[in-house]
């Protein structure tokens, strides 16, 4: 038997339109949302009309409104980070506003419905945004920073801590889980806070993300995997040589003669701040680069004399440190390379 063609029902998909005035193909469209019209990009041809708009209808009128204020259709997203569902009513008034009614309604409902727990909060996420800035750090950390800080404060486990231990060791937090490697002895000069004591609120709060972490239940995304051991010279390599203004090159070769101190065990048991600082003083005297040791030992914090009592270290086993393809290449001579 022949099979009987059925109807085809829906649209015919290879219909393509185009312009019957330029008839290039593929068309070159363009939808005008503010009119519905589907146009002509090059001769400007109405080809469609009464488009429906599938964009989002959301809308703003604070251009239409006098007094200064943003009367919106919807609200601000809810803040995961407070605890209140910030879509309660406020009461406003105007700049030009001749009466006081308006000014004490809004301070009488601000004292009835504001949650001081949010208000606390809010005061702690800016001066943690505050420190960032100052330390130049990414909005990335500090977004970590407010999540640890509100993960310990519903715990209350750090009641008798001060304020400013706290805020520093979730900053901490904040840089080993974004992977942007900052110091403990740098926190202390950022937060005037002694290092031992961020040490201290830094195991507690990771303990707290630790265990939030295994709830099911948990409103935050924690990872688990936050780097709770010393932070290494390698890591801090790269942002030492940016500040000291070395090149590309210096860099790598800093950074492939600090992994090579780790696998030998050179200056094992010094702190990597010392190691990094070591490792900057030996590519530039290897290299010939015109920085002095003291300069080093003012960026990075750490006495000449401790930068140049490393080096004699490095220097000791400079075979094993140095990349044989530096010696082939003749860019660097053993025999030219300083004791001290």
């Amino acid at each position: 038997m022949v099979p009987v063609a059925t109807a085809r029902e829906g649209p015919d998909l290879n219909i393509v339109l185009s312009c019957p005035e330029c008839k290039v193909f593929p068309p070159e469209l363009a939808e005008r949302f503010a009119e519905g019209d589907v146009v002509c990009a090059l001769c400007g041809l109405v080809l469609s009309n009464k488009v429906v708009d599938t964009r989002s209808e959301w809308r703003t009128f604070s251009n239409d409104d006098q007094n200064g204020g943003d009367p919106s259709r919807v609200g601000e997203a809810s803040n995961p980070l407070l605890d209140g569902n910030q879509l309660s009513t406020m009461i406003g008034y105007g700049q030009n506003d001749t009466t006081r009614m308006g000014k004490e309604l809004n301070k009488a409902q601000s004292k009835s419905i504001v949650d001081k727990k949010d208000n606390a909060l809010q005061a702690a996420y800016a001066k943690i945004s505050m420190m960032c800035d100052a330390a130049q750090l990414p909005k990335i950390v500090q977004d970590g920073a407010k999540q640890a800080y509100k993960l310990s404060y519903d715990e209350k486990a750090l009641k008798g801590k001060s304020q400013e231990s706290i805020l520093a060791a979730v900053i901490v937090v904040g840089c080993r889980k974004a992977q942007v490697d900052r110091t403990f002895k740098e926190i202390c000069t950022l937060t005037s806070v002694p290092k031992k004591e961020i040490g201290r609120v830094f195991v507690v709060i990771k303990k707290i993300i630790e265990e939030k972490s295994l709830q099911s239940n948990n409103r935050f995304q924690v990872q688990e995997n936050i780097q709770s051991s010393q932070t290494s010279a390698e890591d801090l390599i790269r942002r030492f040589c940016s500040h000291l203004g070395l090149g590309i090159q210096l860099s790598n070769a800093a950074e492939h003669i600090a992994k090579r101190c780790k696998e030998v065990g050179v200056l094992a048991g010094r702190s990597p701040i010392t190691i990094a600082a070591a490792v900057i003083y030996m590519v530039v005297v290897v290299f010939k680069a015109d920085i002095p040791p003291s300069k080093i030992a003012e960026k990075l914090g750490v006495s000449d004399g401790t930068i140049k009592t490393s080096y004699r270290f490095l220097f000791d086993n400079k075979d094993q440190l140095l990349d044989p393809s530096w010696l082939e290449s003749g860019r660097i001579k053993m025999e030219d390379i300083p004791k001290n």
